[in-house]
């Protein structure tokens, strides 16, 4: 297969088709280690509208020639693929920041009919979402996750190197006039919004969101991730505490990343999504293709299958779907983070898609 541009300073090749050796002769994205991946990530475009220091370099990312990136009609029919052979029962777009893509109603509405009964959503910063929001759902969109870490202005600006924190609030206040539930808010944690973390829930629960916190992991361009440096979810809970009473009730789905605490006796909850203390890759259900059309069977691994060129190249829906399964089937045990000699992967969180 041809070489595929990963939008970076360094590039990977996509393989030939995977190898499947052992593999049992069923439907599913099976692993060799007994998981199936149910739960699509799709992301669609590498720019963004912040510059948020775990993820995007200062300049942004180097752009994808447009035709790299997956056409709508493309997106929507790997969708069908993924739905109607290979189990899928979700699809998340994501970035980079999917509102940069202009055609992403056109994108939703595709995939709304190429697929009518699955649960479409969006990971998204919010900035401009209460301007796109009518289109995206009458296109078919169901839900939205939007990533607020801070609400402290001057904090949001620093870590987002962009000052848009009323634009946000928009987005999450439309997303509520609309009538996306639930409404979740995803926060990574970082040293220098750490003691702002109690304002950000108190925040949360008062605009009636459900917050997750996020582990900070290796996954930004550049390269500054130390594991000394990460806020930890038990070094997060002893701040939260300080202001909350929180009661551990676990995981409603053992492939559901965030773990929940009852705040303050119920009936609202936060989440923290420990990536990195608490793994959860022995029931991780995700598979994720890049905006350029490669399956990427884990968030940590390099390895990535080229369907881009098998859309383009004539292949049939079985021969694709041939080929996603072989990826999948080659996923890694987990991350490593917990190894002496863990590297990190080439791409960052967003040329990879969240």
């Amino acid at each position: 297969m041809a070489a595929v541009n990963l939008g970076l300073p360094r590039s990977a090749r996509a393989s030939g088709e995977p190898r499947v050796d052992g593999r049992p002769d069923v439907p599913g994205l099976l692993d060799r280690h007994g998981r199936v991946a149910r739960d699509l990530r799709v992301s669609v475009t590498e720019k963004c509208s912040l510059r948020c220091t775990y993820c995007m370099p200062e300049e942004g990312l180097p752009a994808i020639p447009r035709d790299e990136l997956l056409t709508p009609v493309e997106i929507a029919r790997l969708v069908g693929i993924g739905v109607h052979d290979l189990g899928i029962r979700e699809v998340r777009f994501t970035g980079g920041e999917p509102l940069m893509r202009a055609d992403l109603a056109e994108i939703i509405g595709l995939t709304r009919a190429a697929a009518p009964a699955i649960d479409i959503s969006i990971t998204t910063n919010g900035i401009g979402l209460d301007h796109r929001l009518p289109a995206l759902v009458a296109a078919g969109l169901d839900r939205v996750n939007i990533s607020l870490d801070t609400v402290d202005r001057e904090h949001f600006a620093e870590l987002t190197r962009r000052d848009r924190l009323p634009a946000v609030f928009a987005g999450i206040a439309a997303a509520h006039d609309a009538g996306l539930t639930p409404l979740k808010l995803n926060a990574v944690m970082m040293r220098q919004t750490l003691a702002g973390a109690p304002d950000l829930l108190a925040w949360a629960l008062e605009h009636g969101c459900r917050l997750r916190f996020i582990e900070q992991m290796p996954l930004d361009a550049d390269h500054t991730w130390l594991r000394e440096n990460m806020i930890s979810a038990e070094e997060l809970l002893a701040v939260l505490r300080t202001r909350f009473d929180l009661v551990e009730v676990g995981r409603d789905d053992p492939s559901a990343p965030a773990e929940e605490w009852l705040v303050d006796g119920g009936p609202s909850t936060v989440g923290i999504i420990a990536s990195v203390t608490r793994s959860f890759c022995a029931a991780c259900d995700r598979t994720r293709i890049t905006a350029e059309g490669t399956v990427r069977s884990c968030l940590f691994g390099d390895d990535e299958t080229d369907l881009r060129s098998l859309l383009r190249g004539g292949a049939d829906d079985a021969e694709i779907a041939r080929w996603w399964r072989g990826a999948m089937w080659n996923k890694q045990s987990g991350h490593g983070m917990e190894r002496a000699g863990f590297v990190p992967p080439v791409r960052s969180m967003g040329a990879i898609g969240g």
